[in-house]
């Protein structure tokens, strides 16, 4: 069956509360997030002893961690922030294990200064995909000597978006240290909602071998073509709702058809897990009774 979890960064608090609340929530595993109110790795460097400690606080408490994020923009056209940016993805890579978890998830990012999610014309150049190639690359071989796997998580404001550009990635790259996190309504813009069904089996017909992990959260059209975000204490990858002609919104409330999403995934993948998200706390518990009967009806 498919494990349904979700990610820690939508509580805002301290890791042992966290932890209750999602335990109450019946949650059956989780993507880590390093940033809770009395550790963030953003602004405090993991050691073994604090990944062991968390790890260990997670296992006693019968959470799996099925991955860790490490959400960054590592093709920031700065080259001091893209620096910063790459080390903080790998120190998730080094460390990932004695979180309890190979896998390592970011978005491949964008030229934009302002944000890790508008487009940016130079984001379809070939110079920034070689750029972008060479990085995935180097992490997949750092994630190697740790015994780690960097999931890319593409988006179609990223540099890897679409479905050809991940299939490229993975031909590129060629690491069995590179993987992909399915979440299917990465890859919608304003063309391809006009046909969700086909969309969602172009991705799974063309990219099942890659998946690792999966994600569940929404999609519709968006009045604001601005870049979209909920007001909620969490840091601005979880606030995150969308940019341009596709809103994203928490898994229900749009037009994806989870019915066909996760039959698809239940028959190339039986047991990975789904993690929900793009949600504030309030609507965690509406969102798990959407998801797990989705679940039901499809018999997974």
């Amino acid at each position: 069956m498919i494990n349904v979890g979700i990610f820690t960064g939508y509580y805002p608090y301290k890791m042992d509360e966290v932890i209750r609340r999602i335990k109450a929530s019946d949650f059956g595993c989780v993507q880590l997030d390093v940033s809770f109110k009395d550790f963030d790795a953003a602004y405090e460097p993991l050691t073994e002893k604090k990944a062991h400690e968390i790890r260990d606080a997670f296992r006693d408490a019968n959470l799996p961690v099925i991955a860790v994020s490490g959400y960054t923009n590592f093709i920031h056209p700065d080259p001091d922030i893209r620096k910063r940016n790459i080390n903080y993805l790998k120190m998730m890579l080094r460390y990932a294990r004695d979180l309890g978890c190979p896998y390592v998830g970011s978005e491949t990012g964008t030229y934009n200064l302002e944000s890790d999610w508008v487009w940016h014309d130079m984001n379809a150049s070939p110079k920034v995909y070689d750029e972008t190639i060479e990085i995935i690359r180097d992490l997949a071989e750092f994630a190697g000597q740790w015994g780690s796997t960097f999931i890319v998580e593409n988006y179609v404001n990223n540099v890897i978006g679409s479905v050809e550009q991940v299939e490229r990635m993975f031909k590129d790259v060629n690491s069995k240290h590179l993987g992909l996190i399915c979440d299917p309504t990465n890859y919608f813009d304003e063309n391809t909602i006009k046909d969700v069904d086909g969309t969602i089996n172009k991705i799974f017909d063309r990219l099942s071998p890659y998946m690792k992990i999966a994600h569940a959260k929404d999609i519709k059209l968006a009045t604001d073509t601005g870049e979209k975000h909920a007001d909620i204490d969490a840091d601005a990858s979880h606030s995150f709702r969308g940019s341009g002609g596709v809103e994203l919104p928490a898994a229900g409330l749009g037009i994806l058809n989870y019915e066909l999403y996760v039959k698809r995934l239940a028959e190339e993948h039986p047991n990975i897990p789904l993690i929900i998200e793009h949600l504030d706390e309030g609507d965690i518990e509406r969102a798990k009774r959407f998801t797990d009967s989705v679940l039901k009806r499809v018999g997974v």
